[in-house]
């Protein structure tokens, strides 16, 4: 499967791409966990920014990020589907919300990563700062990024 075909989109909670952008979310990153749908939902969803990777209504992968101040904010749910994994499918998302962000005058993005993905946003220009914490049962890390530098 390619990912040359795929959509871009910015959506908001209510869109038509938004169940299938929960259920990926709960496929890749929380039902492996033992987790239900319903530990998908943030209750900042609604002021976040959604962007998702699509095919038609087939949601392939998303990002998200929380405005916390007028200059920055947390990126959050980053998920590829597994057929898409290592494809740049994901660096493409993260990289057209950076752009994004920037047009918006956002400076800064912070992330807690699984242990696992470190190497992934060290290559899309993230550091890692603080000690290690665990979260959802999984070791993690703070990472951060200025933009436009």
């Amino acid at each position: 499967m390619s990912t040359a075909d795929l959509e871009l989109s910015f959506i908001q909670p209510g869109h038509a791409l938004y169940p299938a952008e929960l259920e990926l979310r709960f496929r890749v990153l929380r039902e492996p966990l033992g987790h239900t749908r319903e530990q998908v939902l943030f209750p900042f969803e609604a002021q976040s920014l959604h962007l998702v990777a699509h095919r038609g209504e087939q949601a392939l992968g998303c990002v998200l990020f929380h405005p916390e101040d007028p200059h920055g904010g947390r990126l959050f749910q980053m998920a590829v589907t597994p057929l898409l994994q290592g494809q740049r499918l994901g660096a493409r998302l993260v990289q057209a919300l950076e752009t994004e962000l920037l047009r918006r005058g956002f400076t800064h993005v912070h992330l807690h990563a699984r242990q696992t993905v470190v190497p992934f946003y060290e290559r899309l220009g993230y550091s890692v700062y603080a000690e290690p914490f665990m979260d959802v049962g999984l070791p993690h890390r703070h990472m951060r990024k200025s933009l436009g530098t």
